[in-house]
Protein backbone atom coordinates (compact mmCIF):
# COMPACT_ATOMS: atom_id res chain seq x y z
CA UNK A 1 0.00 0.00 0.00
CA UNK A 2 0.88 3.49 -0.66
CA UNK A 3 0.08 6.01 1.40
CA UNK A 4 0.98 9.98 0.21
CA UNK A 5 0.90 13.03 2.32
CA UNK A 6 0.54 16.48 0.46
CA UNK A 7 2.00 19.55 2.66
CA UNK A 8 2.55 21.41 -0.82
CA UNK A 9 5.42 23.48 0.92
CA UNK A 10 2.46 24.91 3.58
CA UNK A 11 3.38 26.72 6.62
CA UNK A 12 0.96 25.25 8.75
CA UNK A 13 1.90 22.16 8.24
CA UNK A 14 5.64 22.47 9.73
CA UNK A 15 4.99 21.04 13.31
CA UNK A 16 3.68 17.81 11.83
CA UNK A 17 6.42 17.76 9.02
CA UNK A 18 8.91 16.22 11.04
CA UNK A 19 6.79 13.66 12.33
CA UNK A 20 5.96 12.53 8.42
CA UNK A 21 9.26 13.00 7.90
CA UNK A 22 10.23 10.03 10.23
CA UNK A 23 7.56 8.13 9.29
CA UNK A 24 8.19 8.23 5.46
CA UNK A 25 10.17 5.38 3.33
CA UNK A 26 10.30 7.98 -0.05
CA UNK A 27 9.72 10.99 -1.16
CA UNK A 28 8.82 12.80 -4.22
CA UNK A 29 9.81 16.77 -4.01
CA UNK A 30 7.74 18.67 -6.85
CA UNK A 31 8.47 22.06 -7.69
CA UNK A 32 6.94 24.51 -10.87
CA UNK A 33 8.97 24.74 -13.30
CA UNK A 34 7.18 27.78 -14.17
CA UNK A 35 8.49 29.07 -10.53
CA UNK A 36 11.97 29.88 -9.57
CA UNK A 37 10.53 30.25 -6.05
CA UNK A 38 9.44 26.83 -5.72
CA UNK A 39 12.61 25.69 -7.25
CA UNK A 40 14.63 27.30 -4.68
CA UNK A 41 12.58 25.92 -1.89
CA UNK A 42 13.29 22.52 -2.98
CA UNK A 43 17.08 22.21 -1.40
CA UNK A 44 15.44 23.43 2.15
CA UNK A 45 12.91 20.46 2.18
CA UNK A 46 15.65 18.17 1.40
CA UNK A 47 18.00 19.32 3.97
CA UNK A 48 14.84 19.06 6.30
CA UNK A 49 14.41 15.68 5.03
CA UNK A 50 18.18 14.93 5.37
CA UNK A 51 18.53 16.49 8.99
CA UNK A 52 15.05 14.49 10.15
CA UNK A 53 16.50 11.10 8.79
CA UNK A 54 19.83 11.54 10.34
CA UNK A 55 18.73 12.45 13.56
CA UNK A 56 16.05 9.81 13.62
CA UNK A 57 19.04 7.22 12.54
CA UNK A 58 20.96 8.12 15.64
CA UNK A 59 19.03 5.50 17.68
CA UNK A 60 18.98 2.84 15.17
CA UNK A 61 21.53 -0.29 14.99
CA UNK A 62 23.03 2.09 11.92
CA UNK A 63 23.82 4.61 13.74
CA UNK A 64 25.18 8.08 12.39
CA UNK A 65 26.88 5.87 9.35
CA UNK A 66 23.39 5.36 8.10
CA UNK A 67 23.40 8.31 5.25
CA UNK A 68 26.75 6.51 4.03
CA UNK A 69 25.78 3.13 3.98
CA UNK A 70 26.76 0.74 0.70
CA UNK A 71 23.05 1.11 -0.74
CA UNK A 72 24.06 4.95 -0.94
CA UNK A 73 27.66 4.54 -2.83
CA UNK A 74 26.93 5.87 -6.02
CA UNK A 75 27.16 9.30 -6.70
CA UNK A 76 26.21 12.25 -4.48
CA UNK A 77 24.86 12.56 -1.18
CA UNK A 78 22.58 9.99 -1.58
CA UNK A 79 19.67 9.59 1.16
CA UNK A 80 18.92 7.13 3.24
CA UNK A 81 15.41 6.88 1.50
CA UNK A 82 14.50 7.14 -2.11
CA UNK A 83 14.09 10.78 -3.66
CA UNK A 84 12.30 11.48 -7.07
CA UNK A 85 12.62 14.96 -7.84
CA UNK A 86 9.79 15.98 -10.19
CA UNK A 87 9.58 19.40 -12.42
CA UNK A 88 5.74 20.13 -12.37
CA UNK A 89 3.56 21.87 -15.25
CA UNK A 90 6.33 20.69 -18.54
CA UNK A 91 3.20 21.64 -20.54
CA UNK A 92 3.58 25.12 -19.61
CA UNK A 93 7.26 25.38 -21.80
CA UNK A 94 6.45 28.97 -22.93
CA UNK A 95 6.10 30.07 -18.79
CA UNK A 96 9.27 27.94 -17.88
CA UNK A 97 11.38 29.71 -15.29
CA UNK A 98 13.62 26.69 -14.49
CA UNK A 99 15.54 24.66 -17.26
CA UNK A 100 15.56 21.11 -17.53
CA UNK A 101 18.74 20.86 -17.28
CA UNK A 102 18.70 23.29 -13.90
CA UNK A 103 16.70 20.34 -12.49
CA UNK A 104 18.68 17.54 -13.59
CA UNK A 105 21.89 18.98 -12.15
CA UNK A 106 20.01 19.74 -8.46
CA UNK A 107 18.84 16.52 -8.50
CA UNK A 108 22.54 15.14 -9.04
CA UNK A 109 23.98 17.72 -6.83
CA UNK A 110 21.45 15.86 -3.89
CA UNK A 111 22.03 12.33 -4.88
CA UNK A 112 18.25 11.86 -6.12
CA UNK A 113 16.55 11.22 -9.70
CA UNK A 114 14.54 13.51 -11.91
CA UNK A 115 11.70 13.65 -14.31
CA UNK A 116 9.64 16.14 -15.69
CA UNK A 117 6.04 16.06 -15.24
CA UNK A 118 2.51 17.54 -16.10
CA UNK A 119 -0.03 16.70 -13.69
CA UNK A 120 -2.75 18.54 -16.28
CA UNK A 121 -2.02 15.81 -18.84
CA UNK A 122 -1.01 12.72 -16.79
CA UNK A 123 2.44 12.89 -18.49
CA UNK A 124 4.86 11.08 -16.04
CA UNK A 125 2.90 11.34 -12.92
CA UNK A 126 2.39 7.67 -12.49
CA UNK A 127 6.28 7.43 -13.47
CA UNK A 128 7.38 9.36 -10.48
CA UNK A 129 5.89 7.54 -8.08
CA UNK A 130 6.39 4.37 -9.38
CA UNK A 131 10.39 4.68 -9.85
CA UNK A 132 10.01 5.31 -5.65
CA UNK A 133 8.85 2.73 -5.00
CA UNK A 134 10.92 0.31 -7.29
CA UNK A 135 14.29 2.42 -5.63
CA UNK A 136 12.39 1.05 -2.24
CA UNK A 137 12.42 -2.11 -3.19
CA UNK A 138 16.16 -2.43 -4.49
CA UNK A 139 16.75 -1.10 -1.23
CA UNK A 140 15.13 -3.25 0.99
CA UNK A 141 16.35 -6.35 -1.35
CA UNK A 142 20.26 -4.99 -0.62
CA UNK A 143 19.25 -4.88 2.97
CA UNK A 144 17.79 -8.41 2.95
CA UNK A 145 21.18 -9.51 0.93
CA UNK A 146 18.83 -10.36 -1.95
CA UNK A 147 21.36 -9.26 -4.30
CA UNK A 148 24.91 -10.73 -5.18
CA UNK A 149 28.05 -8.87 -4.09
CA UNK A 150 29.37 -8.04 -7.50
CA UNK A 151 25.89 -6.33 -8.79
CA UNK A 152 26.38 -2.48 -8.42
CA UNK A 153 23.95 -0.60 -6.01
CA UNK A 154 20.58 1.08 -8.05
CA UNK A 155 18.62 4.38 -7.44
CA UNK A 156 19.78 6.97 -5.83
CA UNK A 157 21.17 8.84 -8.74
CA UNK A 158 23.24 5.86 -9.79
CA UNK A 159 21.51 5.29 -13.33
CA UNK A 160 21.78 1.70 -13.04
CA UNK A 161 17.86 -0.50 -13.26
CA UNK A 162 16.93 -4.04 -11.85
CA UNK A 163 15.59 -5.71 -14.21
CA UNK A 164 13.52 -7.30 -12.26
CA UNK A 165 12.21 -3.87 -11.18
CA UNK A 166 9.26 -3.59 -12.98
CA UNK A 167 7.97 -1.95 -15.92
CA UNK A 168 10.69 0.30 -17.94
CA UNK A 169 8.62 3.36 -18.90
CA UNK A 170 9.45 5.65 -21.79
CA UNK A 171 11.28 9.00 -20.88
CA UNK A 172 7.76 11.22 -21.34
CA UNK A 173 4.93 8.10 -19.43
CA UNK A 174 1.71 8.55 -19.95
CA UNK A 175 -0.62 5.63 -18.56
CA UNK A 176 -2.93 3.76 -20.97
CA UNK A 177 -6.40 5.17 -20.07
CA UNK A 178 -8.00 2.49 -22.96
CA UNK A 179 -8.40 0.23 -19.84
CA UNK A 180 -9.50 3.02 -17.08
CA UNK A 181 -12.53 5.03 -18.45
CA UNK A 182 -13.22 5.31 -14.70
CA UNK A 183 -10.40 6.81 -13.67
CA UNK A 184 -9.50 9.46 -15.74
CA UNK A 185 -8.42 12.14 -13.08
CA UNK A 186 -5.08 12.76 -12.33
CA UNK A 187 -3.59 14.20 -9.55
CA UNK A 188 0.22 14.97 -8.48
CA UNK A 189 0.65 15.09 -4.67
Amino acid sequence: MLEVLDTAGQEEYTALRDQWIRDGEGFVLVYSITSRASFSRITKFYNQIKMVKESSSSGSPSGPSYLNSPMNASSGPAMPVPVMLVGNKSDKAVERAVSAQEGQALAKELGCEFVEASAKNCINVEKAFYDVVRMLRQQRQQAAGGRGADRRPTGFGSGHRDRDAGPEYPKSFRPDRSRHRSRLQCTLL
